[in-house]
């Protein structure tokens, strides 16, 4: 066994860089993206796929490659598709083109703001915010912060879903009817149209992320 050639080998992986984006990778996900709008677009005006290939004369198999990312269709046959599903052409690119947000936040850096719960002693920093997205939902995530001086308050109201992650302490959650032990590592997710809030502080200080999302229109 060539010893030299492994080290060779191991080293050449170790210096790959896994997220630099290659020309394929690219064409990959162009053709997944087009092949997912092609498949939304059917499903939409409830046409089978049989029903698409007779009315573009492009085969069932075709098609399945392309709404699978299988295969990159030519500007022909994108054309094809586009009279078929009566939309433009460039609807296929759209998911493609729309630019993808991230929120860096560093420890210690999130932003302390004013909620309901702040006048119970809550202490909530925001630690992102994505808005105004292709998706229509906003998503919010906050690091909750309890401690001695924290009142309990079951009561929170607001629209949306909320997931809990427990990093620190101990709490009981209520939701609604129910009430849940909360410890390191436990998640709780629910809508959060419902009562909900720490209805007992077991374990401080205590500390959990909260994540909401709820849509753009409201």
């Amino acid at each position: 066994m060539n010893i030299d050639k492994i080290d060779v080998d191991v080293a050449s992986k170790l210096t790959q860089d896994p997220h630099r984006t290659r020309d394929g990778d690219r064409e990959k996900v162009l053709e997944v993206a087009i092949g997912r709008e092609v498949r939304a677009f059917r499903r939409q005006q409830e046409i089978t796929v049989a029903e698409l290939a007779q009315s573009t004369g492009l085969s069932i198999g075709m098609l399945s490659k392309i709404e699978n990312g299988n295969t990159s269709p030519s500007l022909t046959t994108l054309q094809l598709l586009a009279n078929a599903l009566s939309v433009p052409l460039t609807s296929f690119f759209r998911r493609f083109e729309e630019s993808r947000q991230a929120v860096h936040t560093k420890s210690g850096e999130g932003v302390s703001i004013e909620r309901e719960g702040t006048r119970a002693g809550h202490q909530y920093n925001l630690l992102g915010h994505i808005g105004a997205n292709a998706s229509g939902v906003i998503v919010e995530p906050y690091l909750i912060t309890l401690t001695a001086e924290s009142d309990v308050f079951p009561t929170f109201q607001h629209g949306g879903i909320e997931t809990i992650y427990m990093l620190e302490g101990e709490v009981e959650y209520r939701h609604g009817d129910g009430v849940y032990s909360l410890t390191p590592g436990d998640t709780l997710f629910f809508d959060a149209d419902a009562p909900h809030g720490p209805e007992k502080l077991v374990a401080l200080p205590a500390r959990y992320l909260s994540i909401i999302s709820y849509p753009q229109n409201t």
